[in-house]
């Protein structure tokens, strides 16, 4: 079975380093992405479809994370998306796109992992969900 691939938006490579082990541990694939417009190539590209998105809100220049999820959700709807951020959680309730978590830095390496295992739990029974067939209604007579 392919381990499923997330796609983690950092410009510290001392976090990218710490957040791929923890995903890497937690059995996902990890795609790296140092800025917000390496963030979009990688959503552009074909065949992408990432299991879910992680980003930093503070990318320098260029789009920061609060764009780079909603390009993310304009490509793949459902997509789960987690925030990291030292300094813009506050922003996170008008900036965020619904539908996902922030992790506040610094964090446990677990706090990532179970913020984005939780989303795409969640994501993947939504699908489940919604892919089992109803029965008709009786005919009327």
């Amino acid at each position: 079975m392919e381990e499923p691939v997330l796609l983690l938006v950092e410009d510290d490579a001392l976090v990218v380093m710490v957040a791929e082990d923890a995903l890497e541990l937690g059995g996902y694939a990890v795609r790296v992405a140092m800025t917000g417009a390496e963030a979009l190539d990688a959503l552009d590209a074909p065949g992408a479809g990432f299991a879910g998105l992680i980003t930093d809100i503070g990318l320098g220049g260029g789009p920061d994370g609060w764009e780079v999820a909603r390009y993310a959700r304009e490509h793949q709807a459902d997509i789960p998306i987690v925030y990291m951020t030292a300094l813009s959680a506050g922003e996170w309730p008008t900036h965020g796109v619904p539908n996902s978590q922030l992790v506040q830095k610094p964090y446990a390496p677990a706090q990532l992992l179970a913020a984005i295992s939780a989303l795409i739990t969640t994501a993947d029974a939504n699908r489940a969900a919604s892919s089992i067939p109803c029965d008709p209604p009786p005919a009327a007579n």
